[in-house]
């Protein structure tokens, strides 16, 4: 896929692996399939999730236990707040909105306290991907937990340049949305990330980002980013277009999961997912328009 930004073409390459179970070697996996494809100036854009289940940064959110004042706390604010409310102020789509006024009260409860645990009450408000912990693409009760280790990309980064002899760049993505205004000059996200440029308001960058679309633009979060400096604008772009070719793997949400494979919300297993086709890894190329 390829995208036209001013004087710029953004190239996209998915690239096929097997899923990334925890203790997967992301370094020597990248090594063995990009060595000899990608040249000099190459972008690879890593899923977040991906990577972090790779690292073992998961939980299991099951062993969790809400307390009761949890779970009315979930009940108010999912089924009631943004179920009539705010999902309907920044537009949800319809299907979303469903399952917003049908979440599940005690997973959810055990769900928002690891958010809250993670990133504070700003993060517990949103609606889904709280403080970036994703359930989506992951078995049974499992979550991934963000990259907020900004040397992480660093240190991934210097592993390649050194297997791959070439001089790449390399991002870690979410699917969780930022939005950025050019007339205003400003991006927000929701969520930490690396990206000093990001403006970091918790659901508040939800619910004006959706709310404000006029001014604002959805794109996929860069959460890192190491390699030669390239401005705001361009690093979403990328992040976007990397987050569009890779696809959705088993599904966007547990829901989605579900209905693939036909089973409960915790009924997913390692073995359906390693099933699916997975594309974690992005390779990104930038030309210039002759």
């Amino acid at each position: 896929m390829r995208k036209k930004l001013g004087k710029l073409i953004i190239y996209a390459k998915p690239v096929r692996f097997n899923y990334w179970k925890p203790g997967t070697s992301v370094v020597q996996g990248l090594c063995s399939k990009l060595k000899g494809i990608v040249k000099d100036g190459d972008i690879i854009v890593l899923s977040e999730k991906a990577l972090a289940t790779a690292l073992g940064l998961i939980i299991d959110e099951s062993k969790i236990r809400p307390s009761f004042l949890s779970k009315i706390f979930v009940f108010i604010t999912m089924r009631v707040v943004w179920g009539y409310l705010l999902g309907v102020i920044t537009r949800l789509k319809r299907e979303t909105l469903e399952w917003i006024r049908k979440y599940p009260i005690s997973e959810g409860a055990a769900h928002k306290q690891a958010a809250l645990v993670l990133g504070g009450i700003l993060q517990v408000l949103k609606p889904s991907s709280e403080a970036g912990i994703d359930t989506s693409n992951l078995p049974y009760t499992y979550a991934s937990l963000p990259l907020n280790n900004c040397s992480l990309v660093i240190g991934l980064r210097k592993a390649l340049l050194k297997c791959l002899k070439s001089n790449v760049a390399l991002m870690i993505v979410d699917s969780d949305r930022a939005y950025f205004s050019p007339k205003l000059n400003l991006a927000l996200s929701s969520r930490k990330t690396c990206i000093k440029e990001l403006k970091n308001l918790g659901v508040l960058s939800y619910i004006i980002g959706r709310s404000f679309r006029k001014y604002f633009k959805p794109k996929a979060t860069p959460v890192a980013y190491a390699g030669p400096n390239i401005p705001l604008p361009i690093l979403l772009e990328i992040a976007e277009l990397a987050d569009r070719v890779r696809g959705v793997g088993a599904g966007r949400t547990v829901f989605e999961m579900a209905r693939r494979f036909g089973t409960t919300l915790n009924g997913v297993t390692w073995n359906m997912l390693c099933s699916v086709n997975h594309y974690p890894v992005v390779i990104v190329r930038i030309l210039e328009k002759n």
